[in-house]
């Protein structure tokens, strides 16, 4: 057996996660990392072992290539895998890895890029994420996006935006049911004052900002004006309950989306977030600033 946590009823402990082809490939390619590196076998003598190059291996072990049944099982014999129940283990997850995942149903609205950053979100145990311009997606009523969903697509035919509220929804229910997802948000008043639709639409919007602040898994701040502390764009860090699976930081911009996964960065964008936290009102006092804003409106 190789280093690290045995991979026994990897494939079970992913069919459970319901996780999207992204996440799989992560799980099985940093598994395929702890294998080569427990053997001490460079990504160059690996790649060659199965036809391909440096480059190839570490693709593969980072999740961002597809796997070859041939090639994960001549790397497994390489490594000296031989258990026949760690290696089809390892091997359900080749098969799952490049089966399309429930998101694939919404690809005509979903471009690629957007699509694994949705499926790593599935898969999150905790989210933390700042916004200064909107409420986050995970947080919006149906009116509130309908409003956005026609502010930055005004051509956007009827059909298309239901497609995209239909997609928003099944995103929503990673914060529902058992175990759901914890989420933490700040959200900078402006985001709060600010109206994509009508009044109305924006008070039933915040009315559920401040339900939600009863839940013990969601736990909401705002960014008063007063703070004068704001950061440059959203940020949304994800943490996942899967190990294999290092910590990931999103950037939002202008085009897309901005995708870190190096330590150096996830560590400092999470102190950004710890001062975010530290500066913006305590939770306790969020139903009572969301309801003056309402008042306001």
């Amino acid at each position: 057996m190789g280093a690290g946590r045995p991979a026994h009823g990897l494939g079970e402990e992913m069919s459970a996660m319901q996780a999207g082809p992204t996440v799989v490939r992560m799980v099985l390619g940093g598994r395929l990392r702890q294998l080569r590196e427990a053997k001490g076998i460079t990504p160059a003598d690996a790649g060659w072992a199965i036809r391909g190059s440096h480059s190839k291996i570490n693709r593969m072990e980072t999740g961002r290539s597809g796997f070859k049944r041939r090639d994960v099982s001549d790397l497994l014999t390489l490594y000296g895998v031989h258990d026949e129940t760690e290696r089809r283990g390892l091997m359900m997850l080749v098969e799952k890895a490049n089966v399309p995942g429930w998101l694939a149903e919404y690809a005509d609205v979903l471009p690629g890029p957007a699509g694994t950053r949705l499926e790593l979100e599935q898969c999150a145990r905790v989210i933390r994420c700042y916004d200064n311009q909107f409420v986050p997606a995970l947080l919006q009523t149906a009116d509130y996006a309908r409003a956005l969903i026609r502010l930055h697509r005004p051509g956007a035919p009827p059909a298309e935006v239901e497609r995209r509220l239909g997609l928003l929804a099944n995103r929503q229910q990673i914060l529902r049911g058992p175990g759901p997802c914890r989420l933490w948000a700040v959200i900078d008043e402006a985001a709060l004052r600010r109206q994509p639709g009508n009044a109305a639409a924006l008070r039933r919007q915040l009315q559920k900002l401040a339900d939600i602040t009863r839940l013990p898994h969601m736990k909401i701040q705002v960014m008063p004006f007063t703070t004068g502390v704001a950061a440059g764009g959203a940020i949304t860090l994800l943490r996942f309950a899967e190990p294999r699976i290092a910590d990931i930081v999103y950037l939002d911009q202008f085009a897309g989306a901005l995708y870190l996964d190096k330590p150096a960065d996830v560590q400092h964008y999470g102190q950004v977030m710890d001062r975010l936290c530290t500066r913006a009102e305590p939770p306790a006092v969020t139903p009572a600033l969301l309801s003056r804003i309402i008042k306001e409106i």
